[in-house]
């Protein structure tokens, strides 16, 4: 979606990935990869009794101890709620925000949820329950779509969140309704 459509902002959260236990499970594959670059590609000294080549040891050095790290730096949720609904952006996966119209909602509500056993984990996941963007911990806003979809999005204020939507849904509502009772 394209961000000249969204017009007033009523609500932004940014999450980045900062949990301490994949950080060390990323930076020890990191690592790993930088000891044997060091080692073999700058030293000249030779890893394992049957050792990669230099070209391949560059090559995953490049991609897990550069790459994997930086992806794991700048990946981030982002959601935001506008006047016409509400978008989400998680980043480097999506380039763009996804709109969800408010048209587009049946019902909200904040939850509490098990990502392990709801959707496998924190991410982009989609599980028994329907879609999740999650980075951490285990609240949200579950919203309830037509077509019988469902989308969980992972907030650390998910309070503030459900207020934001919950005005500008009852507003779009409300402009949408139009009475057809005369009176007399």
């Amino acid at each position: 979606m394209k961000m000249e459509n969204k017009t007033t902002l009523f609500f932004s959260e940014v999450q980045y990935i900062r949990q301490i236990w994949i950080w060390l499970i990323v930076l020890i594959l990191a690592g790993f990869f930088w000891f044997v670059f060091v080692k073999q590609v700058l030293m000249g000294i030779t890893v394992g009794n049957r050792p990669a080549p230099n070209a391949l040891i560059v090559i995953f050095w490049m991609l897990f101890g550069i790459g994997f790290p930086l992806f794991f730096f700048y990946a981030k949720l982002i959601t935001e709620v506008c006047n016409d609904g509400v978008y989400i952006q998680f980043f480097p996966f999506h380039w763009t925000f996804r709109k969800i119209a408010f048209r587009e909602i049946i019902r909200y509500d904040t939850r509490i949820y098990n990502p392990i056993l709801e959707y496998g984990g924190w991410g982009i996941r989609k599980g028994y329950r329907g879609m999740a963007y999650t980075v951490s911990g285990n609240k949200g806003l579950q919203l309830e779509l037509f077509n019988n979809r469902r989308l969980l999005i992972g907030s650390k204020r998910p309070e503030e969140l459900f207020h934001a939507i919950h005005i500008k849904f009852n507003e779009q509502k409300a402009n949408m309704t139009t009475p057809n009772t005369r009176s007399g």
